[in-house]
């Protein structure tokens, strides 16, 4: 008897996979990217000695990067639908989430890494036709730290629900579970190493054809002291507007450093032109105001992109004067790159 109810939950077992693997789909996607990227200024030569920056040694221009998207979702009885999605680029992992669409209650997703949550969603509106103003630029002359100041952030691992609530509004929320301190491990919620959550959202707002405005607000883990559950406060809005083939666009931000007078005003603007359906070009332009300093962040960009099937050709040059608000600081980036999607 007992040998016979094993082989029937077996079977049972065996029927649900069987229907769930129906019901769902699988898909893969990529692109192959190859790029020639060069850097120039104060900051971008630091740690190389002037023999080698008048004898061009800064090592190669060339580079490739590919990516395979894998994705796949099924459809749960109430019609609400599940998807999961996983990327890999160069050979690694680059992000990995979860999103349950509940239809007219609107959509819940998780991600492990690398997507933004909450604010981070709007934190750059600004339009470009390929890569933002601060794209490669360099604050300290390593290559491996961040570029402009004055970004808001929400947080890349953790919850974001989103719901269109009308034809002209939609909300977002964002919620990053709080981290043992000094490290990226989540749940880390007692004793003194507990840094705080992070908890944001926006709000968009349709008033007219061509007409975009969005307001977005959070706590923000602390910059510095995080570790005693302090936050920063991110705010920031923006415009934007398209008028035939022009899109011009503004953008305010804010971060109110916790226990500091280190407060960041970032202000960005940028227009793009669509010539026609295939190519793109566009300006930005970017200052941030630390109350700090005596000097302000600047920088501009220019780029192009030009796209015929599964082919796309881009360019960017940014360069950028006081970079991290200190003096003297100048990074100069240029790229240009072709993509193959398949």
């Amino acid at each position: 008897m007992t040998n016979w109810k094993k082989a029937g939950l077996t079977a049972l077992a065996g029927s649900l996979v069987a229907t769930s693997a129906f019901a769902g789909a699988m898909t893969v996607s990529g692109s192959a990217n190859l790029t020639y990227a060069g850097n120039s200024g104060a900051q971008d030569n630091a740690g190389v000695t002037a023999d080698e920056v008048n004898k061009g040694i800064d090592g190669s221009r060339w580079g490739m990067n590919k990516t395979l998207s894998f994705s796949g979702s099924g459809e749960l009885d109430n019609g609400w639908t599940v998807s999961v999605s996983q990327g890999l680029a160069s050979g690694g992992m680059t992000g990995a989430g979860i999103t349950i669409d509940m239809g007219d209650m609107g959509s819940l997703n998780y991600e492990s890494d690398t997507s933004a949550r909450g604010i981070g969603k709007i934190k750059d509106m600004m339009p470009t036709a390929d890569e933002d103003v601060g794209n490669g630029l360099d604050s300290d002359g390593t290559g491996t730290t961040g570029s402009l100041s004055g970004t808001v952030d929400g947080g890349t691992t953790g919850f974001h629900y989103s719901k269109v609530v009308s034809d002209m509004v939609e909300i977002g929320l964002g919620y990053e579970p709080k981290g043992i301190a000094d490290q990226s491990a989540q749940g880390g919620i007692s004793g003194a190493g507990a840094a705080a959550s992070t908890v944001s959202g926006f709000i968009k707002i349709d008033p007219m054809d061509g007409l975009e405005l969005g307001f977005g607000t959070g706590e923000i883990t602390a910059a510095a002291g995080g570790d005693n559950g302090d936050t920063d406060d991110h705010t920031t809005y923006y415009a934007s507007y398209v008028y035939g083939p022009m899109t011009f666009a503004v953008q305010r931000s804010n971060i109110d450093t916790k226990g500091s007078t280190a407060d960041d005003e970032q202000t960005r603007w940028a227009v793009l032109y669509a010539l026609n359906d295939e190519m793109s070009i566009s300006y930005q332009a970017h200052e941030n105001d630390d109350n700090t300093t005596t000097v302000d962040e600047e920088a501009t960009g220019i780029s192009a992109s030009y796209t015929s099937g599964g082919i796309t050709i881009k360019m960017h040059r940014n360069s950028g004067d006081d970079i991290g608000n200190a003096v003297s600081n100048e990074s100069e980036h240029t790229e240009i790159g072709v993509t193959f999607a398949f």
